[in-house]
């Protein structure tokens, strides 16, 4: 055993040895680790290149230490399993034990069994023996031993300690005290034998039988109860045995957890070291990411717009990298989450181990205090033995048969006897240490035990927060109540004021009765009005289609998360109470919005109602005095009908007009009503039914009123052909006329009734659109909330932003921090640690060993004292150089905004290419042109200078804003490469590269505006396509209309508008249930969305845990298969067993019940016997144990279901986690890819650089050969321009010309000497513009190179280019005189002194250039001996630093030579410590055989050895440290030799740019020499032209003067922008503070959390409680206060159910709000009707008065004449006086007449033939001659039976019929319905409404529209009625003009 459990221990130790070897090496790799992320951190390099190449580098270290890393984690994994194994065979090894353990003690109680049955017999003998020895002995007082034999039940006691595989060595322990206990109670019988044998001896003679009887049976019952002592404590033995075998069984599972708890410690630090490792990886190129988009704003804010967009796009880059990072911060978050719940977990089982520890330590004091009585009952015992004599023959027997059995038992348990002598001292030592372990263990006990109580404390502290949140949570609910209430009252207060409106509303009717309206005005506005409604409508229905596709989309969503939604079901509550009280502030937003809408909209159409109407009375009045004139003058009638027509067309102007208008406010509103996402199907078709119902009533009613035009114009043509016709067909014409007329009456009232019928329909679709509009402002309303949450978001991500930037900032500078403590913590304690071992080791080498030389030592110290000082003078030059590094870092920051420019200046330049390419092909045009058009050419030319100069201006802007930067561009070039990595060196050609990246980046950002460009414009062009289309829409719209007409006259139309009228009403009602759909789909959306987000960032947390836990999945499924499975399997079946162990139990408790229940029933029938009191006690105790049998099943029962809801979450967490592992996996893969994608990128990205390498050379090439075809184009010109002087001949101004000229040319023209000056002009402009090229392209190049020189060129350069601009400005004013001067040649002559006086201000602003140029080259030449200066000083540092390097290298071998000497040494150590080990054991073994005399030598021996061993330690340890020492010192010599590249690769570089700045210089001299010599050329010619010149100086003044003043606003602007990008940058910076803030609060917050944590987690391990009835209390107050809670939560959800009643009420009053609308426009509709009536009567009786007054009967003249002839000729004069009379001819004209006998008849009768003018105006009653005229009557009597006839009308008026008459919907609106359904609908609606029977027209719904003809048995107002049963159709009366239209009414009335 004990070479067992030596080995085992042994491999124990090696095994942890392992762990500890393999955590220190992990510790060493980190601490590398972070050396090389410091290094790293301090190399930033500026250029986008460079930084890829860095970041690329990293990554690969990164991943070179990743893989490290996952090498040791998988030699760790080994070292477990290797472990895990050997505990298993351990395991199987104590199993094996314990059987065999077993197997003896069922043998041991198979004996103690018999043992038992032998003492039952002897126990009845002595029973019989004491009965015998009571009867024969009188008044003895001896006890009675039945007592204590009836008292002893013999107990077998199996241990239930050995049901578990882990078996202890305490059960060889208790079988060596068995043991040992049992040989000393052998011993102490053998002693008490001898004892009773003397006494025995000398008492034979003195004692009687009956004495000697007694003592025998005392003897005898001692010795039963000393046997039944000896059984009951095997039993407690055995019984203590099994108990600490469980403890040793839960320490050991302590110990193994332990084991694992640090492992997974272990691995938790190596993942989040790979976190770190990878976020440092995300931060390096989030800051990249970061650089690059700063130069790409630098770049844009100079470029304008353009570049704007894209800043926008780079922030949206950044905005989704920042919510990335966001997410992940919320993962880790998450992460802790979950192990504060895994620790939540780890306590419960915790306060599991406690209950059962518990229960054993009662157990343990139990079985204590039962061995405590046992030893006072042994004592007593003892004690009273000796005072008392036995039977010695009995008592040997006895003996000898216990002596028996005890060897019997200890033969069984130990083998030999021998040890029987030495037991008793072994039980002493034995008993001891027994009572040590259990005061070890009972102290360990109530340690746990006070832990637990702390746990306690914290879980009531715990319970009291939630009950708090219950406590806000009840106040946050009667908050709600409150609130309902008071909206209860708003509700009640609207009320109250809609019936005040309502009243009001029905004033304004009574008032608006008294007006009247003409409807013309009405019908246009509701046409435009219409059109507007239809776009609307049009552009509302594709919105929302787009929506309906949106919310779909939603739902699909929404449906996929619901699953997850009920976990975020407590989150969501509060946000749906405040969602509520939003929907309910919304909905009396929108109630009043839709109040003073209906207000706004009556007042507006009232008012334009009456404005329009008073124009319409007196256009009126106009129109009938025209009629009245028309009928009179037929040419007036034309005139007038084509003004009328001109008015038509007017209006239509202002009609189109107000479409536009119209179209710009829907333009508007689609604007606002694209942001809305919720509108839905029904409303879109709801709204398409009215929309084509509203235009099929608007097409039918414009066809109408088009179709009563016409008949209007044929009337009036008809009319005056009439006028043209013979004398002879007059009078059927007439005739024909007056019925025309009548007829046209009629169709006016139809026409009127018709115009009725539209207004109706009209307010009907007011309502509508009013509706609509309220439904359209709820959305506009969500929408601004929702653009307010959107804005909220954007916020909340800015401020996220910030944190996360902050944040990381703070963690590198942390980890930075750390690092350099760490290091410097290491160096130091390396450096002490190595003095004082060496120091030791000299003094130790002295002392002992003779033979070691010690010439090593002192070498040494002086080498580290050395190596110390060389270390601090390097640390000095590390530090110079990180100063040197930030400096360069400021450089490269310049460096890239030079760039930046510099591409800007590049693309200008490309313009100014294409720009001069189109301008030559511009001049070739010209130059064609110019043998017929020279004043063209003069204009084109202009063009040409203005562009030229528009392009030196912008190239003068730039060169002046690049001109502070280029220095520091070249210079940052220089430097980029010193900060940068070894690797990673930029060359030139690299920086080229990125240079022309970013410009073809520009490049492709011009293409991209220049395409938003062309699709503005057709954008534009589908505007004007869209204005098309819609013209045509409305021509479509006209043909429907006429078609529409046609279909109005036939019979199935007016079937169709009922049917149609039906569908609207339907429609409404469906419109108003999907508005209320609507609104509640709206408030769901918004509740989905919240729990949408709500439920991402849980699955984005999970998604967190995941990649989390995918690590220990991994590790788990090994482990899984072969433990964790059996053990899971196990614990399934233990519980399995225990549940049908509790239902049996509870079975059996329930069939008790039921037998109690029998015995009571049967018990109550027999208590009418005696025994009725006993059996009453009985039941009632029978009944407590029932509750108490109850209590306890439902306990078991609560047990049992939470065993099974246990076992249910561990099958559940095993899916979730392989479901879980998938995802993973899937998502590793998805990183790959997106890894491999990343490199092909960069990849495509270096091909990309090269190919624009390429480009940039072709473009060079196309450069040349563009100012060769410039060259070839000045020749062409040159040609074309001498043959045009050879063309014009004119010899006016030619001596002036030539003597200005100074070319001696014999006989040109003024003209040609002209063209040539302008030919040599634009030549010298030419080569000015080419010159200027070259020097631009030289600047650039220098630029690209040098960046000293170019700091002071750049400014020589402006001020010359300031000069080229005025000398551009001047060229152009002389182009304008030269035009001038083709026209007007005198004002040339005076214009040329202006010229000159120009041409010598440019001469001296040369001469200036050309000295400003000298001091320009003596500048730089200074700069380059500076520089010389500076690369001399530099090279002689470096030799400096590779000295020193040398001499460091020199040291470092000598150091590792003395490292090998010193490892020689410490092994040498070693070997002769292990000999010492050796000699010290034999010597040990020596000492024990030799005496006892000896032992000082002996100790002095040991002590050696000791001081020995001692020694061996130290010399490890100090082998160690030199070990690690070296290992520094190396890793310090790589630094100084990479130092040291570093500074010779600097060196080569500065001789590089020395070298091309030598060359460069030498450039810049030859091509000033040029420039200089072409100045000189220069100053030739313009001497030349200074004569010309002069004369234009005042006009180039004030042309100089504006562009000074354009430049001068230029320079405004531009510093307004650098105002502003100064102010967004300190705002950034201001922003960047406040978040640096935060991200330190909360790093410290952070950090007490961990605290806290950890706080938490040792409380957790240290806590046990003993309180287990404060717990059942705390569990009942608990059960109490959920009750409590529960009828709170009943007492809240009744409140809720009084919200939602209030709202229902709510809802009840907006039903009741529309119904007293919809009977306010009831009213309206009357009002109308009334009016309508009104007018009709009135117009019939105006049109009745004007027909009948002046009017003369065709059949009264007629009879008139026929009367003449039918008298006598006596009586003839009498008749033509009567007829005179009534024509109203004078009497004198009447006598003259008659007086020419024959002759007056003819005249007469020509004259009536002729047409005289009374014939039209004289009334005349048509004679209808019934019965025959007498002839002999006279002509008086006749005229008066006449009139009688007239009188009284023989035909009745006939009647229209209820058929014929059209109702007041047959404009073909829909609105009226006349089915039994709807009329029921109808009827319905009244009665709830009047609660009359009969149905009231007036008092219909909304929708329905009031019909003129009532039905036949209602009894109505007279006018009410139908015009046709009203107004009966009768013969003209002769009415006199002073009757008034009243009297008229009356006497129809009569009729």
């Amino acid at each position: 055993m004990a070479s067992w459990l030596g080995g085992l221990g042994s491999g124990l130790g090696q095994s942890l040895g392992q762990v500890g070897g393999s955590l220190s090496s992990l510790t060493g790799q980190i601490s590398s680790f972070t050396k090389d992320i410091l290094l790293e951190g301090a190399e930033e390099v500026g250029d986008a290149a460079t930084e890829l190449h860095v970041s690329n580098s990293r990554l690969r270290e990164i991943e070179s230490i990743n893989a490290t890393q996952k090498l040791e984690n998988e030699r760790l994994k080994k070292v477990c399993s290797d472990l895990e194994e050997k505990h298993e065979a351990a395991e199987l090894q104590i199993k094996q034990l314990s059987i065999e353990y077993r197997n003896q003690l069922q043998q041991k109680e198979v004996e103690i069994s018999h043992l038992k049955a032998r003492q039952n017999a002897l126990q009845e003998q002595l029973r019989k023996v004491q009965a015998a020895a009571q009867s024969a002995q009188l008044g003895a007082g001896v006890l009675p031993p039945t007592s204590t034999s009836a008292s002893y039940v013999p107990v077998v006691r199996h241990s239930s300690g050995f049901e578990g595989d882990d078996m202890d060595f305490g059960d060889i322990i208790w079988s060596q005290q068995e043991i040992n206990r049992l040989s000393n109670e052998v011993s102490r019988l053998e002693s008490e034998v001898d004892h009773w044998k003397q006494i025995a001896l000398s008492s034979k003679v003195q004692g009687t039988n009956d004495a000697e009887q007694s003592e025998i049976c005392k003897l005898q019952n001692i010795v039963k109860e000393l046997k039944q002592n000896l059984s009951q404590e095997i039993d407690e033995h055995q019984h203590e045995l099994s108990v600490l075998q469980d403890a040793h069984r839960q320490k050991l599972i302590e110990i193994s957890r332990r084991h694992r708890e640090e492992l997974s410690e272990y691995e938790e630090r190596i993942e989040e070291l790979e976190n770190r490792l990878q976020q440092d990886g995300v931060s390096a190129d989030a800051m990249d990411d970061s650089k690059i988009s700063e130069q790409k704003n630098n770049a844009q804010s100079l470029g304008g717009k353009v570049e704007e967009l894209q800043v926008v796009n780079d922030l949206e880059d950044e905005i989704r990298k920042l919510n990335h990072k966001l997410s992940s911060a919320k993962e880790e978050n998450k992460i802790l989450l979950k192990e504060q719940e895994l620790a939540k977990l780890e306590k419960i089982q915790i306060m599991q181990e406690y209950e059962s520890l518990k229960s054993d330590f009662s157990m343990l004091q139990s079985s204590v205090a039962e061995q405590g009585a046992l030893l006072k009952e042994q004592e007593e015992k003892l004690q009273s033995k000796t005072s008392l004599p036995d039977d010695v023959v009995r008592l040997q027997q006895a003996l000898l048969e216990a002596g028996n059995e005890i060897a019997r038992l200890s033969s069984l348990n130990q083998g030999p006897e021998k040890e029987m002598t030495s037991a008793q001292h072994k039980k002493e030592t034995i008993l001891s240490a027994y009572t040590e372990d259990q005061n070890s263990e009972l102290s360990q006990l109530r340690q746990d035990l006070e832990r637990k109580e702390h746990e306690l404390n914290e879980s009531i502290a715990e319970r009291e927060t939630l009950i708090a949140e219950l406590e806000e949570l009840d106040k946050q609910n009667q908050e709600a109540t409150q609130h309902m209430i008071t909206l209860k009252e708003q509700l009640s207060k609207q009320h109250t004021e809609t019936d005040s409106i309502i009243k009001q509303l029905k004033f304004d009717i009574d008032f608006e009765r008294k007006k009247v309206s003409e409807l013309e005005s009405e019908k246009m506005e509701t046409v435009k009005e219409l059109d507007s409604q239809k776009e609307k409508l049009s552009q509302c229905s594709y919105e929302l289609n787009d929506l309906h596709i949106s919310k779909q989309q939603l739902q699909d969503n929404i449906k996929d998360l619901q699953e997850q939604l009920r976990k975020a079901w407590d989150c969501n509550l509060h946000n749906k109470k405040e969602i509520g009280e939003l929907q309910q502030k919304l909905k009396e937003r929108e109630e009043e919005l839709s109040v003073s809408l209906s207000k706004l909209t009556e007042k507006s159409n009232w008012e334009s109602k009456y404005t329009c109407q008073d124009q319409v009375l007196k256009e009126r009045e106009v129109e009938i005095a025209k009629l009245q004139n028309d009928i009179s003058e037929n040419k007036q009638l034309n005139e007038d009908l084509e003004k009328s027509l001109s008015n038509l067309r007017t209006e239509n102007g202002k009609l189109i007009a107000a479409t536009e208008k119209l179209k710009q406010e829907l333009s508007d509103a689609i604007s606002e009503k694209s942001k809305v996402y919720l509108e839905k199907d029904t409303v879109v078709e709801a709204l398409k039914m009215e929309k084509r119902q509203l235009e099929s009533e608007l097409n039918q009613m414009e066809k109408r009123l088009l179709e009563q035009a016409h008949k209007y114009n044929q009337t009036i043509e008809e009319l005056s052909n009439a006028r043209s016709m013979d004398t002879t067909a007059l009078q059927l014409e007439h005739e024909r006329l007056v019925k025309l007329n009548q007829e046209k009456d009629f169709k006016i009232a139809e026409v009127k009734r018709s115009i009725e019928q539209m207004e109706i329909d009209h307010q009907e679709t007011k309502e509508m659109l009013t509706t609509s509009l309220g439904g359209q402002k709820q959305l506009t309303e969500l929408v601004k909330e929702k653009e307010l949450f959107i804005e909220k978001f954007k916020n909340q991500a800015l401020q996220v932003k910030q944190e996360l930037e902050e944040y990381i900032k703070v963690s590198k500078k942390q980890d930075v921090l750390k690092q350099n403590l760490e290091e410097k913590d290491r160096s130091l304690a390396v450096m002490k640690e190595e003095n004082n071992h060496l120091k030791e080791e000299i003094e130790r080498l002295k002392d002992q060993q003779s033979r070691s030389t010690p010439m090593v030592e002192p070498k040494t110290l002086d080498i580290i004292i050395e190596l110390e000082s060389e270390v601090t003078q390097l640390k000095v030059i590390k530090n110079n150089l990180e100063e040197e590094i930030e400096v360069h870092k400021k450089t490269i920051e310049d460096q890239n905004q030079t760039t930046a420019q510099l591409q800007q200046s590049l693309q200008e330049q490309r313009k100014e290419i294409d720009e001069s390419k189109f301008q030559c092909e511009q001049m070739n045009v010209t130059h064609e042109r110019l043998s017929l058009e020279k004043d063209e050419e003069i204009k084109n030319l202009q063009k040409t200078i203005e562009q030229i100069k528009t392009q030196l201006h912008k190239e003068r802007q730039i060169i002046q804003t690049d001109s502070s930067d280029l220095f520091q561009e070249t210079k940052v070039q220089t430097l980029n490469g010193e900060n940068g990595n070894e690797k990673h060196d930029l060359s030139k050609a690299e920086i080229e590269r990125l240079v022309k990246g970013i410009k073809e980046r520009e490049m492709e950002i011009k293409l991209l505006n220049e395409k938003n460009v062309s699709l503005s414009q057709q954008i534009d062009q589908l505007s004007k396509d869209e204005v098309g289309k819609l013209t045509r829409i409305i021509q479509e719209k006209d043909l429907e209309i006429q078609a529409l007409n046609a279909r109005v006259s036939s019979a199935a139309y007016r079937q169709d508008v009922l049917s149609l009228q039906q569908q609207l009403q339907a429609y409404v009602m469906e419109r108003e249930q999907v508005l209320a759909v609507l609104s509640e789909k709206t408030r769901e959306n918004s509740q989905l969305k919240t729990e949408y987000r709500n439920i991402m960032d849980m699955v984005a947390a999970k998604e967190a845990a995941l990649v989390r836990l995918q690590e220990e999945n991994q590790k788990l499924c090994n482990r899984s298969e072969n433990s964790s499975q059996d053990m899971s399997r196990e614990t399934i079946q233990n519980l399995s067993r225990i549940i049908r162990e509790k239902d049996i139990e509870i079975d059996a408790l329930s069939q008790k019940c039921q037998t109690l229940l029998t015995v009571l029933q049967t018990s109550s029938t027999g208590t009418d016997n005696g025994s009725g009191g006993v059996n009453s006690n009985q039941f009632e105790e029978l009944l407590q144990e029932r509750d108490k049998l109850k209590q306890q099943v439902k306990k078991m029962e609560e047990w049992k279901q939470q065993v099974i809801t246990t076992v249910q979450n561990m099958q559940h967490e095993s899916v979730h986690l392989q479901e879980e592992l998938h995802k993973l996996q899937g998502q590793i893969s998805v990183e790959s890819d997106s890894n491999s994608k990343l490199q092909v990128d960069y990849n495509g990205l270096i091909q990309s650089y090269e190919q624009n390498e390429k480009k940039l050379k072709s473009f060079s090439q196309e450069l040349a050969q563009v100012q060769h075809s410039i060259g070839q184009l000045h020749n062409t010109k040159d040609l074309l321009l001498s043959k045009l002087d050879l063309v014009t001949p004119s010899v006016a101004a030619a001596s002036t010309i030539s003597q200005f000229s100074g070319i001696q040319c014999s006989a040109p023209e003024v003209l040609s000497d002209e063209s040539k000056l302008l030919q040599k002009e634009l030549e010298q402009l030419k080569k000015k513009l080419q010159e200027k090229d070259a020097t631009i392209r030289t600047l650039q190049e220098n630029n690209q190179r040098l960046s000293d020189s170019v700091a002071t060129a750049s400014e020589i350069e402006r001020k010359s280019q300031e000069g080229t601009e005025s000398e551009m400005r001047q060229i152009k004013e002389k182009h304008d005189v030269l035009q001038k001067s083709l026209r007007e040649k005198d004002i040339l002559i005076k214009s040329k002194s202006d010229q000159l006086l120009s041409v010598s201000e440019n001469l001296s602003n040369k001469e200036n250039e050309n000295e400003l140029l000298k001091q320009a080259v003596t500048n730089l030449k200074e700069r380059n001996l500076i520089l010389e200066m500076d690369i001399r000083k530099l090279k002689e540092e470096n030799e400096k630093i590779v000295a020193t390097c040398r001499e460091k290298e020199t040291e470092f071998r000598a150091l590792q030579d003395t490292n090998m000497q010193f490892s020689m040494m410490l092994k040498e150590k070693e070997f002769e410590s292990h000999s010492m080990k050796e000699k010290a054991l034999a010597f040990e073994k020596l000492l024990k055989e030799k005496e006892q005399g000896k032992t000082g030598e002996l100790n002095q021996l040991l002590n050696e050895v000791k001081s020995m061993q001692e020694k061996a330690v130290t010399f490890q340890q100090e082998r160690d440290q030199v070990m690690v020492a070296l290992k520094q010192k190396q890793m310090e010599s790589s630094a100084l030799q990479s130092e040291i590249q570093h500074l010779r690769e600097k060196e080569q570089r500065l001789n590089q740019e020395l070298e091309r700045l030598r060359n460069h210089l030498l450039e810049m001299e030859d091509s000033y020499t040029r420039e200089a010599l072409a100045a000189e050329d220069r100053e030739v010619k313009l001497r030349k032209k200074v004569l010309i010149l002069e004369e234009k100086l005042v006009s180039s003044s004030t042309a100089v003067e504006n562009a000074s003043h354009q430049a001068s606003l230029q320079v405004e602007s531009l510093q307004e922008q650098l105002n502003l990008v100064s102010k967004q940058r300190d705002e950034t910076v201001l922003q960047l503070t406040i978040s640096q803030d935060q991200v330190k609060q909360y790093a410290l917050s952070l950090a007490n959390l961990q605290m806290v944590l950890e706080q938490f987690q040792q409380e957790e391990k240290a806590m046990y409680s003993a309180e287990l009835e404060k717990h059942q209390k705390q569990t009942a107050e608990w059960r109490k206060k959920a009750e409590s809670l529960e009828e709170k939560v009943v007492s809240l959800q009744e409140s809720l159910g009084e919200a939602n009643a209030a709202l229902d009420a709510a809802s009840r009053l907006t039903e009741q709000l529309d119904i007293k609308e919809e009977q306010i426009e009831e009213l309206k509709k009357e009002g109308e009707i009334r009016r309508e009536m009104l007018e009709d009567v009135q117009n019939k009786l105006m049109n009745l008065m004007n027909s009948t007054e002046g009017k003369v009967d065709k059949l009264l003249m007629r009879n008139l004449f026929v009367g003449h002839f039918h008298t006598p000729k006596n009586k003839r004069p009498e008749v033509l006086r009567l007829m005179g009379s009534i024509l109203g001819i004078k009497k004198e004209e009447l006598d003259q007449l008659l007086s020419e006998d024959q002759r007056g008849v003819t005249r007469w009768v020509t004259g009536w033939l002729g047409g005289g003018a009374g014939s039209k105006s004289v009334p005349s009653t048509p004679l209808r001659p019934t019965h025959q005229n007498i002839f002999n009557s006279s002509f008086s009597e006749l005229f008066v039976k006449f009139l009688e006839t007239e009188s009284c009308p023989s035909l009745p008026p006939p009647k229209l019929s209820v058929h014929d008459m059209k109702p007041l919907g047959a404009a073909g609106t829909g609105n009226t319905s006349s089915t039994p359904f709807n009329s029921q609908i109808q009827d319905s609606a009244v009665l709830g409404m009047s609660r009359r029977p009969d149905t009231n027209p007036f008092l219909a719904p909304r929708s329905a529209a009031v019909p003129l003809i009532t039905p036949a048995g209602s009894s109505g107002h007279l006018l009410m009625k139908p015009i046709s049963d009203a107004l009966p159709t009768f013969t003209p009366l002769p009415v006199s003009p002073d009757a008034s239209a009243g009297a008229v009414l009356k006497d129809l009335l009569k009729q």
